[in-house]
């Protein structure tokens, strides 16, 4: 890793930022709500709209879905897998048109991100898996985004190619060269139209940064930048230089021996280009500033929730490391997800969160079989919608939920299944379900005993300005859309 001094471009970073952001600490006028809320004052009835991926019951490894991503306008909706593949699918432009709308998409490109590697300094296997994808914003014709496994970090372009050059003087119609002594005379060539190609190329490599996994990327609203987080520091990155990197935090004790916690989740503010937010096994989010110094080891905030001692177990530190950390659109609110549930936290107050939402509570007396079929250390991630007001985490038995955080006059919460079901019945709003938490039940409930803890929901999308979710069950893609 280079010094500080060896990459000039981290230090007119920091200056540019210094320039032109306002001080933190009074511009709580910037944290207002998005305004381009899609309530209609009704009840949000969700439905099935598309599966994608096979419904077979034989299914391989590398064909679990490991991450889902929405681009900014919800065009494009990417997922990674365990097979280290990408596929992305498009908006079908008739979706768009028809009264209601739809929320469908069609396959647009599938690439081979990564490729399994082997470490030979350390005698380690590197998995193809695709940790995370991240969206840039579109700047021209081509889509970019990165893709990261648990060591290297590829940007890619995606680009569409409908036309043909014909009329060569150098080589033939079919690509072989022509002998320069048979050309008696020029010509000038044509471009006509072709089928349609959609091309995926790596422009970027970003590598041998991290010693540990990589858990995180998120790029910065400069869209210059972008940081990248393993279990132990968190480097910056500029999108043109691949070579170099800033250490901007770094937790690892001088003795490995006195670790006490490590970085689980990490991103940019959505808006403040100086600001950053990770999480920690210890259930803490830390808020950074990077105008306050090179090296943020010392946090601007500190989120954390007072420990009740009468609740405390063997399982109270397992439970509580957060596993995802989602800055809401609007900048104001940040979302922590843990074992058990979901946390909202107004970033202008520590000591609390101002919303607490339980996902399966019923789990907590399952604790201890949980903890020897390791489902217990299951990260589920989490994700807001495009109006901050929705939330939707993952859970158990192919079971999804999503919470109302008030003010539209919809339900407060609801427990959602992805499963064959639901794909027949297209169109069809979704059936709440309720998990008993005891073993007397009612009809329409189904007991915590006959959960299947296999059929985990770990990733999920919202469209950024439709209600349009994207959920990864295995190796699947269930798509509903609200629909009204």
């Amino acid at each position: 890793m280079l010094k500080k001094k060896e990459v000039p471009w981290y230090s007119n970073h920091r200056i540019r930022i210094q320039d032109n952001i306002a001080n933190w600490r009074n511009s709580s006028c910037r944290l207002h709500w998005n305004s381009s809320c899609d309530c209609n004052g009704g009840e949000t009835t969700w439905c099935f709209s598309q599966v994608k991926g096979t419904l077979e019951d034989d299914v391989t490894e590398a064909d679990l879905i490991s991450c889902v991503e929405f681009n900014h306008d919800g065009e494009l909706l990417a997922t990674g897998d365990k097979g280290g593949r990408v596929v992305i699918f498009q908006r079908d432009p008739a979706s768009k048109q028809c009264v209601p709308k739809k929320g469908e998409y069609n396959v647009y490109s599938t690439f081979q991100s990564h490729e399994p590697e082997f470490d030979y300094l350390k005698s380690l296997e590197i998995e193809e898996k695709i940790n995370k994808i991240r969206w840039l914003r579109r700047k021209n014709q081509a889509h970019f985004l990165l893709s990261t496994n648990d060591k290297t970090i590829k940007l890619w372009k995606v680009s569409e190619r409908d036309k043909r050059v014909t009329g060569y003087n150098t080589r033939e119609e079919g690509g072989r060269p022509r002998d320069p002594a048979r050309v008696t005379s020029l010509r000038v060539p044509t471009v006509r139209s072709a089928e349609l190609m959609v091309e995926a190329s790596p422009r970027r490599i970003f590598a041998n940064a991290h010693t540990y996994h990589i858990n995180s990327i998120s790029l910065n609203s400069d869209q210059e930048t972008y940081l990248s987080a393993d279990d132990l520091r968190i480097n910056l990155w500029h999108l043109e230089i691949t070579d170099q990197s800033f250490n901007i935090v770094d937790i690892k004790p001088a003795n490995m021996e006195e670790l006490t916690e490590v970085i689980t989740a990490a991103e940019f503010h959505p808006t403040e280009c100086n600001l950053f937010v990770y999480s920690s096994s210890k259930g803490t989010i830390r808020l950074c500033d990077m105008r306050a110094a090179a090296l943020c080891d010392r946090h601007a905030k500190l989120f954390e929730e007072p420990e009740d001692p009468h609740a405390r177990s063997f399982f109270s530190e397992i439970i509580s490391s957060i596993s995802d950390v989602k800055l809401s659109n609007s900048g104001r609110y940040m979302m922590s997800r843990d074992y058990l549930g979901l946390k909202v936290w107004d970033l202008r107050m520590e000591t609390k969160p101002v919303e607490t939402y339980p996902v399966h509570e019923y789990l907590r007396s399952k604790l201890c079989s949980l903890y020897e079929n390791d489902c217990i250390f299951d990260k589920f991630e989490c994700c807001w919608s495009g109006d901050d007001q929705r939330l939707m985490t993952g859970s158990y038995n192919g079971f999804f939920r999503v919470f109302e955080r008030g003010g539209c006059g919809r339900r407060g919460e609801l427990t959602l299944e992805a499963s064959r079901d639901a794909a027949q019945r297209p169109r069809q709003p979704l059936r709440a379900r309720k998990v008993a938490a005891t073993a007397k039940r009612k009809k329409d409930e189904i007991s915590v005993d006959c959960l299947d803890f296999n059929k985990k929901i770990l990733h999920t999308a919202w469209h950024p300005h439709e209600s349009i979710i994207a959920v990864a069950a295995t190796n699947n893609l269930f798509i509903f859309q609200d629909k009204f």
